[in-house]
């Protein structure tokens, strides 16, 4: 076991006691190579940048040569996918190589996706592929860049295999960081067995790691369900504003930090519609657009569900102030729903009264088949005639011409009001709000199948760049903004497991 001075492994959730994983090194791999190494996270990190690119540090990244103070182990979960209940799921595929503190003193996991075998494994392989660990690294980070909370890609790592799925495919590792790793699943695999003094130890864990404001509250176990609702509520009212589908909001994909996490099948809007699925699994539309909110109430209802002998002795009791703290979380989502949906409209303060408006905006995408991140992006060169001359795309773009003519642009302005004194603040706030730029589906894949198949690695990293400077000023003729011809349309998306 090498020591490096860099790495400094503080491995909290060791200490819980082993019923919550299982302890297993990452399986060794022919020949594991860097394919992408993130510098801006490994220096947030307070990770030596140039020692990870060396061998030294390829061999830490993809588990082959274990640090000093790591202890890695395979963490036990269960989760209901798809709606229905599977008692043990776990880290199959999965291995939590450590805890590190970043360089604000916040305790970071470093978790190893596609590192082998666990017991947990059933009958997987313990692998991962090169194009969906890459597809993960992209739209992650792209989600970081626009501010929705996720979980970050610190490296993509080759491991020199051939990994069978329908066919051969190059296997990798995908270094991920989190803030945790503790998922609604988690709490159910214990609530399965009974296991009340476990679910304490476990809520007991999370609350002292990352919502200690309950440790004040009379009642911890109410304010800890509170908090949870909050976070998760401003989760998917950020996914809903960029237009995101994540495709598996099984109750094992629901994140207790407020973070995405687990990408699989997911994708962003072109064309608006309340109803699209993307996911190749999802015959029902369980996990459709429109859906995500239900679902993730849903899913907190599970939650809560686990933690009823926590919050108070009498179970009557316990079940009546979960239902009431579990009634707020439609207020609290429509509330952040609405302020984020006003900035993307250019209003700094909006109210209920505006979710008419916003909603009327949406339809009107729904009906003309516009574009979503394209329709909110042209508002700002909507706003004003030299705005539109100076920088933005030609007057006779589509979406302007729709919106333009629309009876819902009048009344948008009307609520703008619209003046030679607030015209700048109406211009920034659209500005900062609304993306230029998307990880559009049939970009991702022609510059993963680029990489991956024609050794043009150079498109991926322009992409990068790219999503990584997200609010940058670009025309509807960029080739980043087109949305896709009919032929370039992506219709479904899979796990990729």
């Amino acid at each position: 076991m090498e020591n490096h001075s860099k790495v400094n492994f503080e491995n909290s959730y060791n200490s819980l006691p082993e019923t919550f994983f299982k302890r297993v090194k990452p399986e060794k791999m022919p020949d594991v190579g860097l394919f992408l190494l993130n510098q801006k996270l490994s220096d947030g990190l307070d990770l030596d940048y140039s020692w990870l690119k060396k061998k030294a540090g390829i061999q830490f990244l993809s588990g082959q040569n274990l640090i000093k103070g790591s202890e890695p182990i395979a963490l036990a979960y269960a989760g209901h996918q798809f709606g229905s209940f599977v008692p043990q799921l776990g880290d199959g595929r999965a291995i939590l190589l450590g805890e590190v503190k970043d360089k604000n003193g916040y305790l970071k996991d470093i978790h190893l996706k596609g590192s082998g075998k666990t017991p947990f494994s059933r009958s997987g392989d313990g692998r991962a592929t090169l194009g969906p660990v890459l597809r993960e690294y992209i739209i992650s980070e792209y989600m970081n860049s626009i501010n929705i909370p996720t979980t970050r890609s610190l490296a993509a790592i080759t491991t020199g295999e051939k990994v069978v799925r329908e066919r051969l495919l190059p296997g990798a590792i995908l270094v991920r960081i989190a803030n945790s790793h503790i998922r609604v699943g988690t709490f159910q695999y214990f609530a399965a067995r009974q296991m009340t003094k476990e679910i304490k130890i476990l809520a007991d864990y999370i609350i002292e790691r990352h919502f200690e404001l309950s440790l004040s509250s009379k009642n911890i176990y109410e304010k800890f369900l509170m908090e949870i609702i909050k976070s998760q509520a401003n989760l998917i009212s950020k996914w809903m504003s960029a237009g995101f589908i994540h495709g598996v909001m099984n109750t094992d994909n629901t994140c207790l930090t407020g973070e995405t996490i687990d990408y699989g099948p997911c994708a962003f809007l072109d064309n608006f519609d309340y109803n699209k699925v993307f996911s190749s699994i999802d015959y029902q539309g369980r996990y459709s657009y429109k859906n995500q909110p239900n679902i993730i109430l849903w899913n907190l209802t599970r939650f809560a569900e686990t933690i009823l002998p926590l919050i108070d002795n009498n179970l009557n009791k316990s079940i009546k102030k979960a239902e009431e703290i579990l009634n707020e979380f439609a207020s609290i989502y429509e509330s952040n729903w609405i302020s984020i949906m006003g900035y993307k409209l250019g209003i700094d303060e909006a109210n209920k009264t505006d979710k008419n408006l916003i909603e009327e905006f949406l339809t009107l995408m729904q009906n003309q088949q516009l574009d979503f991140t394209n329709s909110f992006y042209s508002l700002s060169f909507l706003i004003e005639k030299d705005q539109i001359e100076k920088e933005g795309p030609p007057k006779s773009h589509r979406i302007y011409s729709k919106i333009k003519s629309s009876d819902w642009y009048s009344k948008w302005k009307k609520r703008l009001n619209v003046n030679k004194k607030n015209l700048k603040k109406i211009l920034k706030t659209l500005l900062i709000n609304n993306p230029s730029i998307i990880p559009r589906n049939h970009i991702v894949e022609k510059v993963l199948n680029d990489a991956i198949y024609e050794n043009k690695k150079d498109s991926l990293n322009d992409f990068l760049n790219a999503l990584n400077d997200p609010y940058k000023l670009r025309t509807f003729d960029d080739p980043y903004t087109k949305p896709p011809s009919p032929n370039e349309e992506v219709t479904q998306t899979f796990c990729g497991t």
